[in-house]
């Protein structure tokens, strides 16, 4: 009876987590993909220059482990077929674990990703993190044959629909935008401030002197002092934006696109642009000629590439740069447009949902 409980729980936190984590990342499966792109840049460095063709399938990649994620944990909680359920399980959370130890070892990609943008968690967090389940899913696979089986119906057909609807909803998320953004580039949020620390940084100071380590909250003037490390006391006050920037040759232009109202074309990498909405995008721009918003291209791209783009679209409008990395964080679209009004995100859209001047107009003035 205890250990038949003890099945239970465990199979609960197992499968309670693979639900928690795939439903967070099925609801951006772009960004899981992003993060095995970077994954796959580490590896192909490391270990093979392979890998870097799978990069061509990190999307496709993506959504099948996400929705693998959460249908592998329905079915653990409910004992639908126990043996193939677990099995799989170990088979991923090995290759979990093996990404976030190797994040964490070489200290190359600082954010698994593995609770997508909702919750930061360090690499060594992360790794420890997938050693638990490990530990608990090691369990189940060695007791797999002691496991209660569901074998009715209504269980199959439960995981049957949780497979659709997550891979529906996997899909509705790329070919729009994720249904909760959790980036700090989302709705509402006001980018300068957010660029700035939510208050006075507080650092200490480890030392060396006598052969022994001292931690001191200010940095001394005594010779005698050997400085070791400074650490910050406070990390929840750092900004929640520290890398946003938008330039040209002739400067920086950061605070000129987030000041008035503008609205930003964004586009991650040209040659990967999609070209289906950019009639519409081109409509939005014109209707735009008649009032005080002001359009502006970031790409993350040459200069000479972003003219090029421009002339062939007949798109006479300011343009910038701006780091890639930065453009998908920003939005999971490519092109993509926001709605800035005086630092202030206002809106967001996929191009595929690209809207008329006149709702940008009332976006701005009706807010």
């Amino acid at each position: 009876m205890v250990k038949r409980i003890s099945f239970l729980l465990i199979r609960w936190i197992v499968g309670g987590l693979f639900i928690f984590s795939g439903m967070i990342k099925v609801n951006d499966p772009v960004g899981t993909a992003i993060k095995f792109e970077e994954y796959f840049d580490v590896f192909a460095y490391d270990i093979a220059p392979f890998f870097s063709y799978l990069k061509e399938i990190s999307l496709p990649l993506a959504v099948f482990l996400v929705v693998v994620e959460v249908v592998l944990g329905v079915a653990l909680i409910l004992g639908y077929k126990p043996k193939l359920t677990v099995t799989l399980l170990a088979l991923m959370i090995l290759f979990f674990t093996f990404l976030t130890f190797y994040s964490a070892y070489f200290n190359k990609v600082t954010d698994c990703g593995c609770f997508g943008d909702a919750i930061k968690l360090t690499p060594w967090q992360s790794f420890y993190k997938d050693l638990f389940l490990l530990v608990l899913i090691a369990i189940l696979f060695v007791n797999r044959k002691n496991l209660d089986n569901n074998q009715a119906t209504w269980a199959g057909v439960v995981v049957a629909l949780v497979l659709i609807g997550s891979l529906a909803l996997s899909i509705t998320a790329i070919r729009n935008l994720p249904f909760i953004d959790f980036r700090a580039y989302k709705e509402g949020v006001h980018i300068p401030t957010a660029m700035q620390p939510s208050a006075p940084l507080e650092y200490r100071y480890l030392m060396m002197k006598d052969g022994e380590e001292v931690i001191l909250d200010q940095y001394p003037n005594d010779d005698s002092y050997e400085f070791v490390d400074m650490q910050l006391k406070n990390p929840d006050a750092l900004p929640k934006i520290s890398d946003f920037a938008i330039w040209n040759e002739e400067g920086d232009f950061t605070a000129e696109v987030l000041s008035g109202n503008k609205l930003l074309i964004l586009v991650s990498d040209i040659s990967k642009m999609s070209e289906k909405n950019l009639g519409q995008i081109s409509e939005l721009l014109s209707g735009l000629n008649r009032t005080e918003i002001t359009p502006v291209l970031v790409a993350a791209s040459s200069e000479d590439v972003i003219q090029n783009m421009l002339s062939e679209l007949g798109w006479n409008i300011p343009f910038y740069l701006a780091d890639a990395t930065v453009v998908k964080t920003i939005i999971r679209s490519n092109p993509g447009i926001m709605l800035i009004k005086d630092g202030m995100v206002l809106k967001k859209f996929h191009h595929n949902n690209t809207p008329d001047a006149s709702y940008i107009e009332q976006a701005f003035y009706h807010e």
